[in-house]
């Protein structure tokens, strides 16, 4: 706890400082105790000394966390071993054996300290106790020590505990004898260990955790002897316990990696264990089919498999996986994943909103002409429930994804659209307003895509429009009204429909106190309701200093008509300040004015219902001017209805062209945006289907031809879909894959430094893995190589690599773990340090390894809506200015996506053409679920014809905004290079 070094101050630190970090990671324990008591050195003793068992146990205890809290206490070593040793306390000796694991037993120079072969004896002793209990712990405790020379006298004793009588002592000696087998050197103190253990698995052992040990040992050690056993064995691999099935398909994926023409042998064994009650066991077939065949039969039964799991398990964090497993699956094998939909879909029935959307996910991109009907008909039954079931805080989100899941599947096959629309438009008035407005824009998509339920639409939309509260929602739903209303009868209905949500007019009255009611101006009473008269009186005080009486009489608006509780939803929308709405409505109701002035019956009519939107839209715009309302109206809002005023004045004078802006501008650009939108998801299912290119002389083996004899189904399709891949350039595409692996290779040190070091840095979302190759270059041997790193950033390394000692133009491969935290740029940094015959300590300084934010974020889509909530929500932004020598807009924003591995959200076609200023947004989703919003906002100079403006980059954590920005400012620099 003395040393946090998560961040190291600069590169030039100090070789001391990295040398005290690694004398602090060898030194690691394997435990952690609490302990904030204070105790004297003098009590300890005097415990140890003369208390009995109790108290010697109290005294270790204390002994025990101070020396885990950094205290150094080599008094009391000869106490112990006076005092502690002869103890036949088990307790006490469980105790002092973890004492003898945590203290230090070599001197500066690494030898081992004299005092330390007091303890062997004992040790020996404890290994051939008659106690079991005693003898586990004391090979639980030989699994910790690393130290030859305690070990070596102590083997004979390790191998003769493989006969005890007792399974838990077996077991530890099993243990015991794979971790000093793996240790530098251990071979040599058990030379033939394996040999050992593989007779101790023939002899008939039948516990069950004791036969994986020891066949985890071969495993880990002598990988042919392992395959061996368990093809001798393979009739009772049914029936060997879960533990020791899954080593048994770790073998196989590790054997089968290695020489993958020995796959046909071990697939029978894996669909045998299919058959087991397991769910670890199933789990680990199913990833061990997919990863060692692309046969549709195997890969149907790992999606069986994952199904099962996601119905029988009630863990949230299981399901999660399960769905990434399936996802995967769906990723690389679409075609067989299609059947599996309905099986997924069942997920949903899951209150955790994180399942329901990936399964929902995962299902939406399965959807075919054969499955959309089953798909939808789940969908309409959720959402049914939904109206009744109370779900909770989550019940709104998830009515909104079963919107926009449904929205998908209609859009994707319209012929499936006519059941579920007039369902979807009962939510219309939903509490969710993100689920409303959802239902609101797929029935605007709808309308204008299938053109034969555009009349019933509309007819629904006007029956449930009263139910709208939101201003979002009736917005949308009042231009589908005026763009879809295109027949009499529907104009006519949709005015009143329109004007019954607005309410009488005016939406005000003027309040004067010495106004006698009779006298008031009838014009603004024609369509007024009722008013009740109320008289207040005041005392007034005259010239001369007396008190009279005076009465007025004031008009009250009936309730209902000020935007109270009973007032008409547009109504109280407009009262409550909405002058955008209220645009929105003089715009809906010029249209129908326009359009039923060329196909009403009578002129009459036409020119009644025209005077009626003009007498809306002039109380709209008194409404807004006067200063009854809390907000006045804005000067857009105020334009437009004067535009629209205007156009109604004279509609017999109106240019055709500005007619047609009216009545078939809006549709028309509406329909541009739904072509270019399908556009664009048909040029996205193009690349994702694309195949690589075969050479037309590679070689193709029929399938016909082959012979049958002994294999399975699995092994016949897995062999023909090894063909296929060969014959169609997956395969290639697949070795090319693997070829540009070589790109990541980084270069640690030179080619003239004594020790050359290459590392492959391979990111798996949390964690990151550092191949690195060491190669010895001198004349020399180099004793106690050790590679020492350490980090800057949220990065950790999880385990010091061991030492190694190399012969001259000998190779080794080292493995580092480093555990990630978030997005934020790293820094990997160290040395190889070490020992030769003229110095005890070399050090060769690597180069630095800088993580990239690359490989964390990937391109990503979501809705426009969504895209302008979030970036409302995100705090944190990073505005990068622009400064490249690229002068074309267009091509500036290819590279920065380029760049940054985004998706640009905005369409092609509102990108195509020449023009000096782009605008646009990009979007990606981080491995850790972290949003990265990207505008682009750029504009060409017109003095200098350069480029500039502001690339703002907006999270919601700090480290993606800070890490992209630099990501983005360093690729301007070499495009300007």
């Amino acid at each position: 706890e003395s040393l946090k070094i998560a961040r190291l101050p600069d590169r030039g630190a100090p070789l001391a400082v990295m040398a005290t970090l690694n004398a602090v990671v060898e030194r690691g324990c394997s435990m952690l105790v609490h302990f904030d008591r204070a105790a004297s050195m003098s009590e300890i003793k005097t415990a140890l000394e003369s208390g009995g068992a109790d108290a010697k146990a109290d005294a270790m205890k204390k002994a025990i966390a101070i020396l885990l809290s950094g205290e150094q206490m080599p008094q009391i070593f000869i106490t112990i071993v006076r005092f502690v040793l002869p103890s036949d306390d088990k307790y006490v000796q469980k105790l002092l054996l973890l004492y003898m694991e945590i203290i230090e037993k070599t001197d500066s120079s690494g030898k081992l300290l004299p005092e330390m072969i007091l303890i062997c004896q004992n040790l020996r002793n404890n290994l051939q106790h008659p106690n079991e209990f005693l003898r586990g712990a004391t090979l639980r405790f030989l699994c910790r020590i690393s130290e030859h020379e305690i070990l070596e006298p102590l083997i004979p004793s390790i191998v003769a505990c493989l006969e005890h009588r007792h399974s838990f002592v077996r077991r530890n000696a099993v243990l015991c004898m794979d971790r000093i087998y793996q240790m530098p050197g251990g071979d040599l103190l058990l030379q033939d260990a394996p040999e050992t253990i593989e007779r101790f698995l023939n002899g008939g052992e039948s516990d069950l955790s004791t036969r994986r040990n020891a066949f985890l040992m071969l495993y880990n050690n002598d990988q042919e002897k392992a395959v061996n056993f368990l093809l001798q064995n393979v009739e009772q691999v049914a029936t060997w316990g879960d533990i020791l099935q899954n080593v048994v398909l770790d073998l196989i994926r590790k054997v089968c990696r290695t020489d993958p023409s020995q796959k046909g042998k071990y697939i029978k064994i894996i669909l045998m264990l299919l058959s087991t009650n397991n769910t670890s066991v199933i789990y680990e077939c199913a990833n061990t089919l997919v990863a060692l065949s692309s046969a549709p039969t195997a890969i149907k039964a790992a999606a069986n498999c994952y199904c099962q799991l996601l119905v029988s398990q009630s863990d949230n964090n299981v399901k999660l996986i399960v769905l990434d497993r399936l996802g995967e699956l769906q990723r690389n094998h679409r075609y067989v994943m299609q059947e599996m939909v309905m099986d997924i879909l069942r997920a949903v029935n899951a209150p955790n909103s994180d399942i329901r959307r990936k399964a929902l996910d995962i299902v939406l991109d399965l959807v075919t002409v054969r499955n959309v009907d089953e798909v939808v008909g789940v969908l309409k039954k959720e959402l049914q429930k939904s109206q009744t079931d109370d779900g909770g805080a989550n019940a709104g989100e998830y009515r909104q994804m079963l919107v926009q899941a449904t929205h998908q599947c209609a859009v994707k096959f319209p012929e499936t659209a006519g059941t579920v629309v007039h369902l979807l438009m009962d939510f219309l008035g939903d509490t969710n307003v993100a689920a409303a407005f959802d239902v609101a824009m797929f029935i605007r998509e709808i309308a204008q895509t299938n053109e034969a339920l555009r009349p019933g639409i509309v007819k629904r939309l006007l029956d449930c429009f009263y139910s709208v509260r939101s201003a979002r929602v009736a917005g949308t739903c009042l231009w589908i009204i005026g763009e879809y209303s295109l027949l009499p009868t529907q104009v006519v209905d949709a005015f009143a429909t329109l004007t019954e949500s607005l309410g009488a007019t005016p939406f005000y009255k003027k309040i004067n106190a010495n106004e006698h009611p009779d006298t008031q101006d009838e014009a603004t009473n024609f369509s007024s309701p009722p008013k009740k008269k109320t008289q207040t009186g005041r005392p007034q005080v005259l010239a001369d200093g007396s008190y009279a009486t005076q009465t007025a009489v004031v008009e009250v608006v009936a309730n209902g008509l000020n935007g109270g509780a009973g007032a008409p939803n547009l109504r109280a929308l407009v009262l409550g300040g909405d002058f955008f709405l209220g645009s929105v409505v003089a715009t809906t109701l010029t249209k129908l004015a326009l359009r039923f002035l060329s196909v009403a019956t009578t002129q009459a009519e036409a020119h009644r219902l025209r005077a009626d939107v003009m007498l809306y839209i002039v109380c709209l715009l008194r409404l807004g001017k006067s200063h009854t309302l809390p907000t006045p109206i804005d000067e857009d809002s105020a334009d437009r209805l004067s535009l629209c005023l205007k156009t109604l004045a004279a509609p017999s004078s109106l240019d055709p062209a500005v007619a047609d802006v009216w009545l078939k501008g809006c549709r028309d650009a509406f329909k541009g945006l739904i072509d270019d939108k399908i556009k664009q998801q048909t040029h996205d299912a193009v690349d994702l289907d694309a195949t690589p290119v075969a050479q037309a002389d590679d070689l193709i083996d029929f399938f016909h031809l082959k012979s049958r004899k002994g294999l399975s189904q699995v092994e016949i399709e897995d062999a023909v879909a090894t063909d296929l891949a060969r014959a169609t350039g997956f395969a290639d595409a697949a070795a090319s894959d693997k070829d540009r692996k070589l790109d990541r290779v980084l270069q640690l040190t030179g080619f003239s430094d004594p020790v050359y070091a290459e590392a492959y840095v391979t990111v798996h979302q949390y964690d990151i893995v550092m191949d690195v190759t060491v190669v010895n270059r001198s004349k020399e041997i180099q004793q106690n190589l050790c590679l020492e790193l350490a980090t800057m950033g949220d990065l950790k390394l999880v385990e010091r690599p061991q030492n190694y000692t190399l012969d001259v133009g000998e190779t080794k491969h080292v493995r580092a773990n480093i555990k990630v935290s978030s997005t934020e740029t790293g820094v990997i940094f160290g040395n190889i340090v070490y020992e030769s015959s003229g110095s005890d300590r070399n050090v060769v300084v690597l180069n630095d390894i800088h993580i990239d934010i690359m490989d964390y974020i990937a391109p990503a889509t979501c809705h426009d809506t969504q895209f302008r909530a979030m970036w409302a929500e995100f705090e944190w932004e990073n505005k990068v200015a622009i400064n490249t020598q690229i002068c074309e807009v267009r091509e500036f924003l290819n590279h920065v996506v380029k760049s940054t591995n985004m998706r640009c959200l905005t369409t092609n076609s509102a990108l195509d053409g020449e023009c000096a200023y782009l605008a646009a947004n990009l979007y990606a989703k981080s491995v850790f679920g972290e949003d990265a919003l990207v505008n682009v906002s750029v504009e060409k100079q017109p003095h200098d014809g350069k480029l500039g403006g502001y690339i703002r980059i907006r999270s919601k954590t700090q480290g993606i905004a800070l890490s992209l920005g630099d990501k983005i400012t360093l690729k301007q620099r070499s495009a300007a290079a």
